[in-house]
C-alpha cells in the first residue's frame, strides 16, 4: 500500500487551509498514494477564542469538500483533525476522520488527551476551548486495520498499546506538533510507537508559524514496523509517501514478537488515588539534601 503524508502551514484563514490542502492531496494521490493522511487542525489553526467559530459538524463544508476529493481520486483519506461541532456539546472536539474511496465516513477518532502544557515560555491550554473524546478507535483501510490519534496523543504508550492488542496494522497521528518539543521528541515518539508495537506509523505535521504564537515542527514522516523513517517531509508544505511492505511486517512480529511476549498477569498499576498522579510523580523533591 503507498501512503502519503501531507505536511501543511495551515493558519486561521480557512479558505487558503482548504486551497493548500485540495492541492496536495490531489498531488499525491498523482503519485500513487492510496492513503492521504491530513494533518491535525489542518481547516484551522489560530487563536483559541477562533475555534468555536471554525467549528463544523461532520457534515459540514470542510469535511464535506475532502469527501468530494476522497470519491473523485478514489482514496482513502484521513482528514487530520477538525473542530468538530457536535449537538449537544459546550466545545469543539478536536476530531480525525477517515473518509473512503466513494467519500463515506468509515472512521471518525476524537482526541482524548488534551495538550495542557508549559513549554518554551508558552502556556497551551487546549482543555480550555476543546473537549476530549474518551475512546480509543479503530478503523480499516481496505483490509489493513488502523488506529487513529491527534498528536499529544503520541506521549501515553497505552493508546497504541491497546490498539495493536485489538489489530491494528498501521498508526495515524495528524499533528501540529510544536517546534520546541518536537525537534528533541517527535521523531524520538513515532519511532517508539512503531518499535513497541510492530506497526507502521503515519504522521503527517504542521510546519510553520500561525497566529497567535503557533509554530509547528514539521518533519512529516512515515516510520516502518522495526522503527525506521522510511520517509520524511522536508521543510515546506508538501507531502512524504511511502510504500508499506505488510508481508515484511509479519516476520518483523514472528521474529519479534513482543506483543506475543507481554505478561499482563505480571503487571500492576500504581494506585494513584482513584486515577490521579501521586505527587513523587508530579514533583520531584526539593528538600534541601534530597537526592
Amino acid at each position: 500500500m503507498r501512503v502519503a503524508a501531507v505536511q501543511l502551514n495551515a493558519t486561521d484563514d480557512k479558505a487558503r487551509n482548504l486551497e493548500v490542502a485540495e492541492r496536495l492531496v490531489r498531488d499525491a494521490a498523482g503519485a500513487g498514494a492510496e492513503l492521504v493522511a491530513l494533518p491535525e487542525k489542518w481547516t484551522f489553526l489560530g487563536p483559541p477564542e477562533g475555534i468555536a467559530a471554525a467549528a463544523e459538524p461532520i457534515t459540514g463544508p470542510s469535511l464535506g469538500a475532502a469527501a468530494s476529493w476522497a470519491a473523485e481520486l478514489g482514496i482513502h483519506l484521513l482528514a487530520g483533525s477538525f473542530p468538530e461541532l457536535a449537538p449537544g456539546n459546550d466545545k469543539p472536539f478536536n476530531t480525525s476522520v477517515m473518509l473512503g474511496p466513494g467519500g463515506e465516513v468509515v472512521g471518525v477518532y476524537r482526541k482524548i488527551h488534551m495538550f495542557d502544557v508549559d513549554v518554551g515560555g508558552i502556556a497551551h491550554r487546549e482543555s480550555e476551548a476543546e473537549d476530549p473524546g474518551d475512546a480509543v478507535v479503530l478503523t480499516r483501510v481496505d483490509e489493513v486495520s488502523v488506529g487513529m490519534s491527534i498528536c499529544y496523543d503520541l506521549r501515553f504508550p497505552e493508546q497504541y498499546r491497546i490498539a495493536a492488542l485489538r489489530g491494528a496494522h498501521m498508526v495515524t497521528v495528524p499533528a501540529a506538533f510544536t517546534e520546541r518539543t518536537g525537534r528533541d521528541h517527535w521523531e524520538v515518539l513515532l519511532r517508539a510507537r512503531a518499535i513497541e508495537n510492530h506497526v507502521f506509523v503515519l504522521a503527517p505535521n504542521q510546519i510553520g508559524e500561525a497566529p497567535p504564537h503557533y509554530r509547528s515542527y514539521g518533519h512529516s514522516m512515515i516510520v516502518d514496523p522495526w522503527g525506521l523513517v522510511i520517509a520524511r517531509a522536508p521543510d515546506t508544505e508538501t507531502f512524504a509517501i511511502a510504500d508499506l511492505d505488510f508481508v515484511a511486517q509479519g516476520q518483523v512480529r514472528r521474529s519479534l514478537p513482543s506483543l506475543r511476549n507481554r505478561r499482563p498477569d505480571a503487571y500492576r498499576w500504581p494506585d494513584t488515588g482513584g486515577g490521579g498522579v501521586t505527587a513523587s510523580i508530579a514533583e520531584p523533591a526539593t528538600a534541601t539534601g534530597a537526592p
